[in-house]
């Protein structure tokens, strides 16, 4: 039995052709990277920008080390996706334009809301409540180098999410996020916005997955700065109040396979740096 076994074992060795070290005369195994999942609740914005600041200038300052030590006093690198909701805030990335916000302070203080210039890539977009924000922070040398495949992967793991609720989610030739009848003239609307900041191939930022959001909200915006297109939510999609739990889980299944990571639940109290204010 045994010697079926490692038989077999060596066949799938040879027939996958996983490397094979002659100086060492042993098979090289990549172990699968960890990824640290953490929900941080109902968060305020710039709490949560200020802990991936932490967490990516952490990593930064990891990769910086390992470049004068040698393969077996190598740190391994910690890679985080962290998820939230915000309070009603609007946020404006490094490229977008301020016109696109419509509201102006009086307005803003009317509807609870605040206005963040913020370091992503993009324009403006809102993060309320209902919503469900994700902040993966990356060491994509870990993982692979092209920012343009990293948000393909990350349109990727909410098309299949959708696709478990029978929502068809669909993307859009030069325009980055997840819509909804994408190809359909005058219906095509954006259920999932995303913009990431890149530094030392270590990701921030991240995606906006409208779930059970107030999407009055976004009439106080042209968002991401596009004005012929509208903005949906799973419950408008659906006409019914989902569980963000639920579609948390699922994100982090699709988020897991995509990435070829196995994914690690963890606590505030895990983490490597601490809150520069409270929860």
């Amino acid at each position: 039995m045994l010697k079926n076994t490692i038989i077999a074992f060596i066949n799938h060795l040879l027939i996958n052709k996983i490397p094979y070290s002659l100086s060492q005369k042993k098979y090289i195994f990549k172990m699968a990277n960890i990824i640290e999942f953490l929900d941080l609740g109902r968060i305020d914005y710039h709490k949560a920008w200020d802990l991936q600041t932490q967490l990516l200038k952490l990593s930064s300052d990891t990769k910086q080390k390992n470049k004068n030590l040698s393969e077996t006093e190598r740190i391994k690198p910690r890679h985080y996706f962290l998820t939230c909701e915000h309070p009603h805030v609007y946020t404006l990335g490094r490229n977008g334009k301020e016109e696109h916000l419509l509201a102006d302070e009086e307005k803003l203080d009317a509807i609870g809301a605040e206005f963040v210039k913020i370091n992503r890539g993009g324009d403006i977009t809102y993060h309320g409540l209902g919503q469900l924000v994700g902040y993966p922070i990356l060491d994509l040398d870990e993982f692979f180098t092209d920012i343009a495949k990293y948000i393909r992967f990350i349109e990727e793991v909410m098309i299949r999410m959708l696709a478990e609720y029978d929502i068809k989610g669909e993307r859009i030739a030069g325009e980055s996020g997840v819509w909804i009848d994408a190809q359909v003239p005058g219906r095509a609307r954006k259920i999932c916005a995303i913009g990431v900041h890149l530094s030392r191939w270590i990701t921030m930022h991240g995606f906006a997955l409208n779930v059970n959001t107030d999407l009055s909200y976004f009439s106080h915006i042209v968002p991401c700065g596009i004005v012929d297109k509208s903005v949906t939510s799973m419950q408008m999609e659906l006409g019914r109040e989902l569980n963000v739990a639920e579609v948390r889980e699922k994100v982090g299944k699709h988020f897991a396979a995509l990435f070829e990571a196995e994914l690690k639940n963890i606590v505030l109290e895990d983490l490597p740096v601490t809150m520069s204010v409270e929860l």
